[in-house]
């Protein structure tokens, strides 16, 4: 017992119920000892390590989920007959394979698992002990091969054993055939009781009826209660018996043998055999506590001896999570005096047992069901006086008994001490018991020590608003109702409201009314004050409340802004990739068709000059030197037309990159262009309404889907809503002349009936990207049925392209199977 507990206190405040719930949770019969043995502590140092290992298991089982514990006998007492010498029996062996079981699993447990939570230069507790355990695989092994059960060894313990045992059941077989032939033979079937055979003394015998026992010659071995039966075991089978009688001593040898032998095993390992008795038994009450904190919503409180109470959320750990209303305790700086008040039944008595239980279990280094960031103070004592303590055997009343109690505390109290009174002065005079609970109180005050006291007592009340280091607090009624509400309010001296409740349970008005009139004129005055107090309070609080909901809704809003934003840049960064990717699809392709059309045309030139030179090869003089010249020239004419056709394909693609990226585009800018017109963004080829019109620089604000992007008026085709195309737009150039001739007379079909399949797929390529310029956000290809080869190549090629959202196969009427109708992005 620790030396500054009080026992009353700990019975008082149940905490041998929290010590129930923790044996209850261990699954050793070591383990439970250790909790079943658990009490506070006034080390701080000790109370602390104790609080960190608790978290410790309980982060592991999170982590990890629970440990494979499994069965951890008390090896102890085996553990003392080995190092004595002695040959252990198969359960005790049992025992040790159990232990070391338990030992492999909870390294397997531990395998590869990071101490999260633990400090840079923190050394897990749970994770030392699992590390410091011993397993020796071979002597599990061998214990579980060899042995059954606690009475019982395996035929495969050794293969003498199993040859021995081959042998009696061969001869118990022999015996068997011996007797069930006389027990069925004419001679001596009249002689039976019972035609059976048994076993007496671990020999064979048949049942004789008494007055034939002289007929069946052999050994008497046993008589029945009645004496009607005698057990004979017949002449035939006596040596038989006498063979496996030293079989079964044989056996007896080898079985012993093998045991020493395990046992030897054991005692190789011994010292690691303590060791993992008694880890694995701390390791089961670590993880109980562990357990116990997650089953009631605990967390770990802030323990220091200077730390101040401050419980947050807190629910009586035996109070059921459904029916208990959580409780705010605290204490401001310099006050160490609490005095509660508030009518009966209200919650005084389990908020001041909360306080004390709470105080019990942080110290005994146990978490508390509160929310995270409570805070304990470390006490050498801790006193309880709560309850009828009235004792009929010494003749003591309620009051002498409860005063009993306070002298001792009293007499014991420092600055170290917590002191805990239900209903402090009562059981006597009013009077005279609130005069004395006032000096009890401030007695306490002055030695330092921490109280807390429910109480009745006006004068309580008004010495807790005048004294310095003293504080008020009560628990809250709602009168409409007459339920109490069980919430704790600091700093607020509570109303007994026995008139009120009084009048709602039906008390005659006349009588109230009467009542009231005995009351002195600075009671009701005070009583109002507190009305007032009351009423201020509710009023502040509701007010408080409706500050935290807009704070929160405008957390909310501001996160949902948050996410819109960020979703929008995300969409306008990947149309911006988009239209450069397949800008750029689009001109390597041009490019490639262009160079592969000059090549042609070379390659055709040389064929016609070298014919034409073979067949005029007879030109003489001037005219074959002019014909050389002019084929040269020819050549170097060609040469020069394909460089100026790259050159000026490199020019289109960096303008288009440009375009895309911003600039001024290459048409002529709408005309009548108002706020709320369609427009076809053309350098992106996205559709957008207009917010604003055009600035000085010519930059227009377009709504392009839940994007805002500021495009130049020169990239804008008007959209005519009503007939669902784009205006017919005229180009500064060829290249705006084109693109307005595309948007007005492109088709939304593409006819390839008769057409092979690499030709077809070319121009496919080209109509996509045609009508993704374009616009339009459907097309249909028409390739007939036939053999469905075209068809094939079409769709293998469309599931490629990046432009390409979607296609499938023509609805009736549309073509069937002859088409395919296409989806663009």
């Amino acid at each position: 017992m620790n030396k500054g507990i009080d026992i009353a206190t700990l019975r008082v405040l149940e905490y041998d119920k929290i010590r129930e719930k923790l044996v209850g949770r261990c699954v050793s019969p070591m383990g439970k000892q250790i909790a079943g043995e658990l009490l506070p502590s006034t080390n701080e140092t000790e109370v602390i390590e104790n609080l960190k290992q608790t978290a410790d298991a309980e982060g592991f089982i999170i982590r990890n989920g629970n440990p494979p514990l499994g069965n951890i006998p008390d090896i102890r007492g085996i553990v003392k007959r080995v190092e004595q010498g002695a040959v252990l029996g198969p359960g005790e062996l049992l025992s040790i394979a159990d232990i070391l079981r338990s030992a492999k699993n909870m390294k397997k447990y531990s395998a590869d698992k990071k101490d999260e939570g633990q400090g840079a230069t923190s050394i897990s507790v749970v994770s030392s002990l699992i590390n410091t355990l011993c397993h020796d695989q071979k002597l599990e092994t061998d214990i579980t091969r060899c042995i059954i059960n606690e009475e019982e060894l395996a035929d495969a313990a050794s293969p003498a054993l199993a040859s021995i045992r081959r042998s009696i059941m061969r001869v118990q077989d022999s015996i068997k055939d011996k007797l069930n032939d006389i027990i069925r033979s004419p001679k001596y079937q009249k002689f039976m009781q019972d035609s059976i055979v048994t076993l007496r003394q671990d020999r064979y015998v048949v049942p004789v009826k008494q007055e034939y026992k002289s007929e069946m010659p052999g050994l008497i071995h046993d008589i029945s209660s009645s004496g009607a039966t005698v057990f004979v075991e017949p002449m035939a089978v006596v040596n038989a018996n006498n063979e496996i009688r030293e079989l079964k001593g044989k056996e007896q040898i080898e079985i012993r043998r093998i045991l020493a032998e395990l046992t030897a095993g054991a005692a190789l390992i011994i010292d690691g055999l303590k060791i993992d008795a008694e880890n694995l038994a701390m390791l089961d009450f670590l993880f109980a506590k562990g357990k116990f904190s997650l089953d009631m919503g605990g967390s770990a409180p802030i323990a220091g001896a200077e730390a101040a109470i401050n419980i947050k959320k807190g629910r009586h750990p035996l109070i059921s999570k459904d029916e208990v209303v959580p409780t705010d305790f605290w204490t401001s700086e310099g006050v160490n005096t609490v005095i509660i008040t508030g009518p009966n039944t209200g919650g005084k008595t389990v908020a001041l047992k909360t306080v004390g239980l709470f105080t019990l279990m942080g110290q005994a280094g146990l978490n508390i069901p509160a929310a995270s960031g409570s805070s304990i103070r470390i006490f050498d004592k801790v006193f309880a006086d709560i309850g009828d303590e009235q004792s009929i055997e010494q003749s003591l009343s309620t009051f002498s008994s409860h005063m009993k109690n306070i002298v001792r505390i009293l007499e014991a109290a420092d600055d170290r001490t917590l002191a805990l009174f239900d209903e402090i002065g009562a059981g006597t005079d009013p009077t005279e018991g609130a005069a004395l609970a006032k000096s009890i109180l401030e007695c306490l005050h002055q030695t330092g020590a921490y109280s807390v006291a429910t109480t009745h007592y006006s004068e309580l009340k008004q010495y807790a608003l005048t004294a310095k280091g003293v504080e008020n607090a009560c628990c809250e009624f709602d009168v409409a109702t007459l339920r109490p509400t069980y919430r704790l309010l600091i700093g607020i001296p509570g109303k007994s409201n026995a008139f009120a409740i009084s009048e709602r349970l039906g008390l005659q008005g006349h009588i109230l009314t009467r009542a009231k009139e005995f009351l002195t004129q600075e009671d009701v005055k005070f009583e109002d004050v507190l009305l007032s107090i009351e009423k201020n309070r509710a009023a502040a609080e509701e007010e408080r409340a409706k500050a935290e909901n807009l704070r929160q809704d405008i957390e909310k809003l501001k996160d949902s802004l948050k996410k819109q934003k960020g979703k929008f840049e995300d969409q306008k960064d990947a149309a911006i990739k988009a239209a450069k990717e397949e800008a750029r699809k689009y001109l390597l392709d041009v490019k490639r068709d262009a160079m592969e059309i000059l090549e042609s045309m070379k390659q055709l030139e040389n064929a016609i000059i070298v014919e034409y030179g073979r067949k005029e090869a007879e030109w003489q003089g001037k005219e074959a030197e002019w014909q050389g010249n002019e084929g040269e020239w020819q050549g170097k004419e060609a040469e020069g037309l394909r460089r100026k056709l790259k050159k000026m394909l490199d020019g289109v693609e960096a303008e288009l990159v440009e375009s895309v990226l911003g600039g001024k585009g290459r048409l002529d800018p709408p005309k009548g262009l108002k706020v709320g017109d369609t427009v076809l963004i053309h350098n992106l080829n996205q559709r957008g309404n207009v917010l604003k019109l055009p600035d000085k620089n010519g930059d227009a604000l377009i709504q392009v889907g839940i994007m805002k992007i500021m495009s130049h008026v020169s990239n804008l085709v008007l959209i005519d809503e009503n007939k669902g195309k784009a205006a017919k737009p005229s180009g500064a150039g060829a290249g705006a002349g084109a693109g307005a001739s595309r948007v007005k007379d492109f088709r939304s079909e593409l006819d390839l009936r008769g057409t092979r399949l690499e030709e077809a797929v070319h121009q496919v390529d080209k109509y996509i990207d045609d009508a993704s310029l374009t616009g339009l956000s459907e097309v249909t290809i028409i390739h007939g049925k036939g053999t469905g080869a075209l068809r094939s190549g079409i769709q293998k090629y469309l599931k490629g392209n990046k432009a390409v959202k979607s296609f499938r196969g023509g609805d009736y009427g549309e073509g069937d199977s002859g088409v395919t109708v296409v989806t663009l992005r």
